[in-house]
């Protein structure tokens, strides 16, 4: 459907397409899913504001992931969010194995867990994770392998008794 950019029915169409990947990557940064949701809302509350629509489908998703990282990273270096409290995010909905996995993809360092998210979970090519985190496409090579080589350790070493 082609719905005109700034009204209701685009706002709605634009959160029913997109709202589960947004949640996921704030997920990613936030580590909470309350914290997560916000993040979100703030960014439909920019895309309401923002005065004119997008090239292309591509360019529309690409700046909601953007705008998506970059508020999560305001909030995390923000004073009010450092003074928080925060509260363990059970993930027991998922399979043992996967909240294993989960779990440590969460506690990479920032930048490994975008590019490891944008990757594996999103399925973005290395170029378009270049061109959302505005990086070289060599700096988010090395960041992928980094943070694979990364996980393997966590995974496999990692839980020694």
């Amino acid at each position: 459907m082609n719905y005109s950019f700034g009204t209701d029915e685009y706002i709605y169409f634009i959160l029913d397409k997109y709202s589960k990947t947004l949640i996921k990557i704030a997920f990613s940064y936030m580590k909470n899913t309350a914290d997560a949701e916000d993040i979100v809302q703030e960014v439909y509350i920019s895309l309401m504001r923002r005065g004119s629509g997008f090239e292309s489908d591509e360019h529309e998703k690409a700046w909601l992931i953007r705008v998506t990282i970059n508020k999560c990273k305001n909030r995390l270096k923000s004073a009010w969010y450092h003074k928080s409290v925060p509260l363990d995010e059970e993930i027991s909905y998922l399979p043992e194995e996967e909240s294993e996995v989960l779990s440590e993809v969460l506690s990479l360092p920032a930048k490994y867990r975008s590019v490891i998210h944008l990757f594996y979970y999103e399925n973005y090519s290395i170029q378009e994770i270049s061109e959302i985190l505005r990086k070289s496409t060599g700096t988010i090579g090395t960041w992928l392998s980094r943070g694979r080589k990364l996980l393997k350790t966590k995974l496999e070493g990692g839980f020694e008794i």
